[in-house]
């Protein structure tokens, strides 16, 4: 029986996952993204994550049918480029190339967010679904597409709903634009937004409190969730924002794409869970133009691993 590796790459941590034929997981693996470095510091731990997942799986990874890797960015033949929530990943990056040499198997790369949908529609929340939009709300906000059974990629960027614009001339984004949905909802740019208005304006918050208690260096999703959990107003309010720009910037897709489902992801997706996916769809419904037929909206059902589990379709599917 065939092995397959995945690795998810996201801003904040990297998921490795060993899964069988029939995607069942038989080991996995976390590291932090690296905050420094560029591409091959970042490479090294994707390669240390997905050996210590094959470790737990109790195979090797050079014995791999092959690994597939969920990269954010742009991606062509295995090269990935504009990878903004990555540390200085500037310029394009031969990332499968230099993963198959490390691992001693063969390497495919997708966009992060496009495989953790293809994965929702084939094994979780999707499957319900001829056609769905996948939103992974993390670090950064990622969209990814499933159109009339297929996955749609354009010509390598497509699916890039964070930075549908929801404000004209609005905050600045990570991506160096303003007004993105991104600036407003990813948690990299909460971060900073509540940063500046903590340490510039006063505003009191227990947020970076929590991170220090955690031993994390940035606000996590783990961190946000806590926040919210003491009430702490700051972190209440930031929230609401971002629930508003993801409730305008989704339904805005949705009135171009008129896709049936709607599969919110990403670390804070997940861990905020249904009570702000019903949040979200409530958001949606005024900028809905067929408001009468809205799509359902559902918490991707693969967690945490369900990038990793895509990734590896790359290679069980040949996608």
């Amino acid at each position: 029986m065939s092995t397959y590796g995945g690795i998810d790459l996201g801003g904040t941590k990297i998921q490795a996952a060993i899964v069988d034929e029939d995607s069942n997981v038989l080991g996995s693996a976390r590291r932090l993204t690296p905050t420094a470095g560029g591409p091959p510091d970042v490479a090294a731990e994707m390669e240390t994550a997905l050996r210590d997942a094959a470790m737990a799986a109790e195979v090797d990874a050079a014995s791999l049918a092959g690994v597939g890797v969920g990269s954010p960015g742009t991606i062509a033949d295995g090269n990935v480029r504009s990878a903004r929530n990555l540390p200085d990943w500037q310029g394009t990056f031969p990332l499968a190339a230099t993963l198959a040499h490390a691992l001693g198997c063969p390497v495919k790369v997708g966009n992060d967010v496009q495989v953790a949908t293809d994965a929702e529609f084939k094994l979780g929340a999707g499957r319900l679904y001829r056609s769905l939009l996948g939103v992974f709300w993390g670090t950064g906000v990622g969209g990814g597409l499933i159109l009339d059974g297929k996955p749609w990629i354009g010509r390598g960027g497509a699916g890039e709903i964070g930075h549908v614009v929801v404000e004209i001339d609005g905050a600045r984004c990570t991506c160096g634009r303003r007004g993105c949905m991104e600036a407003y909802a990813g948690r990299a740019a909460m971060e900073l937004h509540v940063r500046q208005l903590h340490e510039q304006k006063g505003r009191k918050t227990e947020l970076f409190k929590l991170m220090r208690e955690q031993g994390r260096e940035r606000l996590t999703s783990g961190v946000w969730a806590r926040a919210l959990e003491r009430g702490d107003k700051l972190a209440v309010q930031t929230l609401d924002r971002a629930v508003g720009a993801l409730g305008a910037g989704i339904a805005s897709a949705i009135n171009v794409l008129d896709v049936e489902g709607v599969i919110i992801g990403g670390g804070l997706g997940v861990r905020l869970g249904h009570p702000y996916a019903k949040r979200i769809a409530e958001a949606m419904q005024p900028h809905l133009f067929a408001d009468e037929r809205p799509p359902h909206v559902h918490v991707a059902a693969l967690g945490d691993l369900g990038g990793a589990v895509g990734a590896s379709l790359l290679i069980r599917d040949g996608a």
